[in-house]
């Protein structure tokens, strides 16, 4: 059942085509185990569509406590504290030590949402500091998870919220590439081709999309050189607010399952428009800033959907320089230089091919002259000849030959 569901998952082969083969040859399906790997891969499809929660309870919050974000200009705010929370209740202060979350009237901080990580970063007052490990959203509040580090902060303390800036500039990196990454998909697979989930983070960027095969290496090849030539281009990345009815109008994506309110971010990218689509993250202003898209996998997640991930920016810089770092050390082991090392591979395994077969024949030569020499330690039980022996180091082929050889001078034993 699950190497059926792999030749349909991850090669496109459908069960009825399995079914009508193996029925030619006798064989049948395990139907049930089929399906059983199917409904294992939609559960894991499922989930990995849904973003991580962390600390997913929910607070009690009333509208006055919603969120401004200014995220999208600066990353720094003034701002005051409407509320503190440890353990899911509410309370007036945090103390040094505490683990809790900080709800402020407005702040810089994006919350995870479309597959975008939250950001990270400080919290201060003149004594206080509350390091943000994650920001998350309940309905229009922002919750800024974390640990106060030093000093005493109170509901009504005006703070300083700084986010991570390294960290918000290689998310918007890997957020980018994920549009271009859409629409490269599009262009060389076909309009089949959605999101049906994504994650991006400062680190890497995953995407899953509707796909029925794996793709080839060459399909791989062209997708990545079709990102990097819309990053090459440098073009500058255009953001509008517009109602949906108008964003649809002008060509942009919508991802099926999100919520949209009355008023849209489209964003558009790349040379003629090569990528629009509403989109709530923060991105970069202009393509080149990606700096390189790499791919660093694919695979099947569930039956008609395929994951890519990725790393952009200095992670994709880093990821060249571990492979240099590999081809460097094996063309040292080889004793050539990088630009010869196919080559040199190649020699080594036809002279291994060479060694194998004179070794073949050695241990045949071997196995003969043992099968002489054992033949003559046979004895005679009551008319039948029995040879016992004990043969060290003795390969299974080797074994077979020596059989055959006693099998010949014994004639019946």
């Amino acid at each position: 059942g699950e190497t059926a569901f792999k030749l349909y998952d991850t090669y496109g082969f459908p069960l009825d085509l399995t079914a009508d083969i193996a029925r030619e040859r006798d064989m049948t399906i395990d139907v049930d185990g089929y399906e059983q790997a199917m409904q294992k891969q939609r559960a894991q499809a499922k989930a990995a569509s849904q973003f991580k929660s962390g600390a997913a309870e929910k607070l009690d919050l009333d509208a006055s406590q919603s969120t401004e974000f200014k995220g999208y200009e600066q990353l720094s705010e003034q701002a005051t504290v409407q509320a503190l929370f440890v353990a899911g209740k509410a309370v007036e202060s945090l103390k040094a030590g505490d683990s809790g979350v900080v709800v402020l009237d407005k702040t810089p901080f994006y919350a995870e949402s479309g597959g975008q990580a939250g950001d990270f970063g400080q919290l201060t007052t003149a004594a206080a500091n509350f390091a943000v490990s994650d920001t998350q959203k309940q309905s229009n509040t922002f919750l800024h998870r974390g640990n106060l580090t030093a000093g005493l902060i109170q509901v009504g303390d005006v703070i300083d919220a700084q986010v991570s800036e390294s960290a918000r500039q290689a998310t918007a990196l890997n957020h980018s590439a994920t549009h271009l990454l859409h629409a490269a998909l599009r262009k060389v697979l076909g309009e089949h081709v959605t999101q049906k989930g994504s994650l991006v983070d400062a680190e890497r960027l995953r995407f899953d999309f509707s796909h029925p095969e794996a793709l080839t290496a060459e399909q791989l090849h062209i997708v990545t050189a079709l990102v990097n030539e819309q990053v090459r281009a440098n073009t500058d990345v255009q953001i509008t607010v517009t109602d949906m009815d108008s964003a649809v109008e002008a060509g942009a994506m919508a991802l099926f399952g999100e919520k949209y309110g009355d008023e849209v971010r489209v964003l558009s990218m790349g040379e003629d428009k090569f990528s629009v689509e509403l989109c709530g993250g923060t991105h970069v202003k202009r393509t080149g800033d990606i700096g390189l898209m790499l791919i660093v996998s694919e695979s099947g997640i569930a039956a008609g959907v395929r994951r890519i991930e990725a790393v952009s920016g200095a992670e994709a810089l880093a990821m060249i320089d571990r492979t240099d770092a590999n081809i460097q050390q094996v063309s040292q082991l080889l004793k050539t230089n990088p630009a010869d090392m196919t080559t040199k591979v190649k020699q080594i395994l036809e002279q291994q091919k060479v060694l194998e077969k004179k070794l073949q024949q050695l241990q045949q030569k071997l196995a003969s002259s043992v099968g002489s020499d054992l033949a003559e330690q046979a004895v005679n039980i009551n008319g039948a000849k029995v040879l016992a022996a004990v043969l060290e180091g003795a390969d299974p082929k080797s074994l077979r030959d020596t059989v055959d050889q006693l099998k010949q001078t014994l004639g019946s034993g």
